[in-house]
């Protein structure tokens, strides 16, 4: 997956950005996240794709959703970066 940066920024109920602090997702969670839940993938097959172990993809997984849940309930922005 090819990022440079995208920012995801949610908006007030008068139509403002929300200006909290950015959640920043990893180019490995954001990847091990689209192989698993989008393209239906085990952790196992994700994991070789991406040529990391299951362990890691795990957390690659854990963290992403983490993040995602926190961005989203406390209405901050999520920005995907190259690093």
């Amino acid at each position: 997956m090819n990022i440079r940066y995208v920012t995801f920024v949610p908006f007030d109920e008068r139509g403002l950005p929300v200006p909290n602090e950015p959640i920043y997702l990893m180019p490995d969670e954001l990847e091990a996240l689209r192989l698993v839940y989008l393209e239906d993938l085990t952790q196992e097959e994700a994991a070789k794709r991406m040529g990391i172990s299951r362990g890691t993809l795990w957390r690659a997984l854990r963290n992403g959703r983490k993040k995602i849940t926190r961005a989203l309930v406390e209405r901050r922005p999520i920005i995907l970066s190259e690093g």
